[in-house]
């Protein structure tokens, strides 16, 4: 499966979002240059707590303020509410081929949302010093998209190449967390 075939797939952004998700939305991307943009935000996820648009943006707005261990939780909350829609295991480390054969089925593009939100989820696991975790989100992005399509096995290599020169030192911060 090609999980850069997504031509006629429905995307998340395509979605209708309610008027009022939606100005708040408008209002977090006006705000942005002045730092106030996740209060709107956090009003449209209220809102709509399911809705991708929301959370790509939640996701965006923590990641780009360094605010890791808030993206992570967006990340983590995607892949709960995209799993269902794809008949998804409800832990991430149980999907394999026969599971991404019918999420494909049920959606291309959500597969390929999902996948990179768990990629995301294991990069951002790394940033915050939960190396085991993040390696394993990585190492099953690798093992489900086996052409290299979203470009994981690269921020593998990356910490294979540096794994020696990591020192892990028991904190609250890189304590692991469940699949």
């Amino acid at each position: 499966m090609d999980l850069q075939d997504f031509d006629s797939a429905h995307l998340y952004f395509d979605e209708l979002l309610a008027p009022e998700v939606a100005a708040r939305l408008a209002a977090a991307a006006e705000q942005y240059a002045e730092g106030t943009a996740e209060q709107p935000l956090l009003e449209a996820q209220a809102l709509a707590p399911d809705d991708l648009t929301v959370l790509v943006g939640l996701y965006r707005f923590y990641y780009y303020q360094h605010r890791y261990g808030d993206a992570l939780q967006i990340a983590r909350r995607a892949l709960e509410v995209v799993g269902p829609r794809l008949l998804l295991p409800a832990s991430w480390s149980e999907i394999d081929a026969d599971h991404l054969a019918v999420a494909a089925e049920r959606g291309i593009g959500l597969l390929r949302f999902y996948l990179l939100a768990l990629k995301g989820a294991g990069y951002l696991s790394l940033r915050l010093g939960r190396f085991e975790q993040g390696k394993a989100m990585l190492v099953k992005v690798v093992e489900l998209d086996t052409d290299n399509r979203l470009g994981a096995r690269l921020l593998l290599d990356v910490l294979a190449e540096h794994s020696a020169e990591i020192l892990i030192f028991p904190t609250a911060a890189n304590a692991e967390i469940r699949p």
